[in-house]
This record gives C-alpha cells, structure tokens and sequence, in this order.
C-alpha cells in the first residue's frame, strides 16, 4: 500500500470526512489504549482528545485518507495527523 500524503485539490477546495462503519466498542477500545500509552510516556496535552485521535487512526488505517483532509477537517496541523 503505498501513502497518500498529498492534499487533495478540488474544484471548490472541499474537504470530505470519512464514513466508518464501526462499534463503539472498538472506537472506546482504542481510546482506551492511547489514554494508556499517553500517561505511560508522561505527555501532559495533545491537540485532540484520546477518542478524536482514535477515529482518525482508524480512517487513516481503513480508508486511506489523506492526512491534510483529516487534519483540517479536525482543525490541527498536519503534521499532528501524520505523527
């Protein structure tokens, strides 16, 4: 699979979000294990909430959005998406 980094142009510069088909379940699962991972590495704030950062995770993962769409249509940078 190769990356899809590159911002998508259109006519009128639209950005589309991703439909995912998914439980919350899984969603709360993953949220759950970020929560963990940020405590255990001492990191006091992040631009998004632990569940934000799990639904883009996932439409990156499953849907191979490009991370300049999901990045502003999150209202962070780009670079928050890609890390």
């Amino acid at each position: 699979m190769k990356k899809n980094n590159g911002l998508a142009e259109g006519p009128d510069g639209l950005v589309y979000t991703a439909r995912l088909p998914l439980s919350s379940t899984t969603l709360n699962y993953l949220a759950d294990l970020i929560r963990g991972h940020l405590k255990k590495i001492g990191s006091r704030w992040r631009a998004l909430p632990a569940g934000k950062i799990a639904a883009i995770v996932l439409a990156v993962l499953r849907c191979d959005q490009r991370p300049g769409d999901l990045a502003d249509g999150n209202g962070v940078h780009r670079s928050t998406v890609s890390r």
